[in-house]
């Protein structure tokens, strides 16, 4: 389970990763945000993401249209 959950549904890129990076600001280090969206350009966004900024993609999947990332934020 993560630490937060923020539901980025109906919002487009960039929204999703805008909204992800202000969220990882009160995540505390090593925690956890579990990130639902529908954009399907979130898939790459998030993976470019974690690359960029340290963060690491723990988990990614999709059900019935909706993605789902869970990222642990960086030490």
């Amino acid at each position: 389970m993560a630490d937060t959950t923020l539901d980025a549904k109906g919002l487009n890129c960039p929204l999703p990763i805008l909204r992800a990076k202000a969220a990882l600001k009160d995540v505390p280090s090593g925690g956890t945000l579990e990130v639902l969206a529908t954009d399907p350009g979130a898939v790459a966004d998030f993976d470019a993401f974690c690359n960029a900024t340290g963060h690491e993609l723990l988990e990614s999947g999709e059900d019935g249209g909706v993605y789902r990332f869970l990222l642990k934020a960086k030490s």
